[in-house]
């Protein structure tokens, strides 16, 4: 006599179903490509914690909903680093990913030096990626450090690709680059501004001869 058990199973062979796979093999695969920590302390403050605008620019769209969709499930990936002390794997991607895009939509497109940036900005980028990573070495130090860094390298981007070619065009100048649309208009005008002037062309002609004589 056959089992209702059996007969369940025949019947799911012959119309192609296939049973759900294990939860904790799943867990396994995935813990061998990234480890992971959790905590149910976040759940409410981190369903609040999203992304600036900059997600539909194309900036990092490949990174952040993994990250958002992680943080949702309490899940923080687990930074690696080798024996000198520099980060490594997907983990280390995924979170430079994640500051370059928070150093570019959270803090103000503004010519001044990061130090002169308010320190409840900076705050705000480092909870966001704690909460987002479990970070090890370096900590809130390595991670403001790389925020300072992507977001001059932002500016510089900006100022070479958007700015100085088009010295000659008021209507290019006149509004934020599509690619950047969380750009807020009064900002990108300062800004223009700044990189038009008499005093930061001296400067960047400065700059660009000493790096002709290093070359």
């Amino acid at each position: 006599m056959v089992s209702q058990q059996q007969t369940k199973d025949s019947g799911s062979k012959k119309l192609g179903m296939v049973a759900p796979q294990d939860k904790s093999s799943k867990e396994m695969k995935s813990s061998k490509k990234m480890k992971f920590a959790s905590s149910s302390a976040e759940t409410e403050q981190t369903s609040q914690t999203t992304i600036s605008d900059d997600s539909k620019t194309g900036r990092g769209m490949s990174t952040m909903p993994r990250v958002v969709k992680k943080k949702l499930q309490k899940l923080r990936p687990i930074v690696e680093y080798n024996k000198r002390g520099k980060g490594i794997g997907q983990a280390h991607s995924e979170m430079q990913s994640y500051i370059g895009v928070l150093a570019r939509s959270r803090v103000p497109l503004v010519d001044k030096k990061w130090s002169q940036i308010p320190k409840d900005v900076k705050e705000q980028i480092w909870e966001a990626v704690d909460m987002a990573f479990v970070i090890g070495q370096g900590g809130k130090k390595s991670v403001l450090t790389s925020a300072a860094k992507k977001w001059k390298d932002f500016k510089s981007t900006l100022t070479r690709h958007y700015i100085l070619p088009y010295t000659n065009d008021k209507e290019k100048l006149s509004h934020p680059p599509e690619t950047y649309k969380f750009i807020e208009k009064a900002q990108w005008d300062a800004f223009v501004a700044s990189r038009l002037s008499k005093d930061f062309e001296s400067v960047h002609s400065q700059h660009a001869q000493i790096r002709e004589k290093l070359e």
